[in-house]
């Protein structure tokens, strides 16, 4: 896992924590908090779920660039 990957993790984590906290202490009904937890957890998810597949195509296309740079290394080598 990338250094950058580690600090978006991060952020979006405190992130989360900061909106549950501030969600425990507003004057909300505990059916209405639930509610929102479960809303603001499930567009976490999807935030997070967007974040992977950003960094598995990423890493796929490095991936790609870097064989196809080992393969020109060999070709003037050969």
């Amino acid at each position: 896992m990338t250094t950058t990957t580690k600090v978006l993790l991060g952020i979006v984590g405190a992130a989360a924590a900061g909106v549950v906290i501030g969600m425990l202490v507003a004057p909300d009904k505990g059916s209405e908090l639930r509610k929102k937890i479960k809303s603001n957890c499930n567009d976490w998810a999807g935030s997070l779920a967007d974040l992977f597949a950003q960094g598995k195509e990423k890493a796929e296309d490095l991936a790609q660039e870097a064989g196809n740079k080992y393969n020109r290394v060999k070709e003037n080598l050969g």
